[in-house]
């Protein structure tokens, strides 16, 4: 059974993880949940990796397990407000509205992660989740007037480790949390 991909309402009594992940939600439940991660991701926030702007921190690995566990919209939600609380943090060092889009942008790699679980599972998810936020997007800044070759360069590593270390421990607790249910 591919631990990535929570089950569908058949093959839940036979589930890998835990009842309370896969077992439908009310709203206020839901609502609870994110809040509560959105609440890690802020002490996340804090764990900051080096770089430029002060921004790449541990703050989306909330957001990418909420991804991984419950697809859309939890996990881009999650990462997208994350990734605005690590830049209240830092003093929003390149201005409120470009960390509103980046925020977008956290939010479609989290989409992207959820998207790419249920569709091939963790093994495909994660590494295509690491080139998507530690590459390809930081990529997107080349053409902005102010930002081009030197802000992609100096940000394209430090992102690189932050979106590494995110996405693989929240795929690491995904494995943890299926394998604690299964009693192994």
């Amino acid at each position: 059974m591919n631990v990535g991909k929570p089950p569908d309402k058949a093959a839940a009594k036979t589930s890998a993880f835990p009842a309370c992940l896969w077992r439908p939600a009310s709203r206020v439940q839901r609502l609870t949940r994110m809040a509560i991660l959105v609440a890690l991701s802020a002490v996340g926030a804090d764990i900051k990796i080096p770089a430029l702007t002060g921004t790449p921190a541990l703050d989306s690995a909330p957001g990418y397990f909420a991804a991984l566990v419950w697809g859309s919209p939890e996990g881009p939600v999650i990462a997208g407000l994350g990734h605005l609380v690590t830049a209240l943090t830092a003093g929003f060092p390149l201005t409120p509205p470009v960390h509103l889009l980046i925020a977008v942008g956290m939010a479609g790699c989290a989409w992207a992660v959820a998207a790419l679980n249920r569709w091939r599972g963790i093994p495909w998810a994660v590494p295509a989740g690491i080139l998507l936020n530690g590459v390809v997007f930081p990529a997107l800044f080349i053409p902005w007037p102010g930002y081009g070759l030197a802000f992609f360069s100096s940000m394209v590593g430090p992102l690189l480790v932050a979106s590494a270390l995110n996405l693989v421990l929240a795929a690491l607790l995904v494995r943890g949390l299926a394998g604690v249910s299964a009693g192994r």
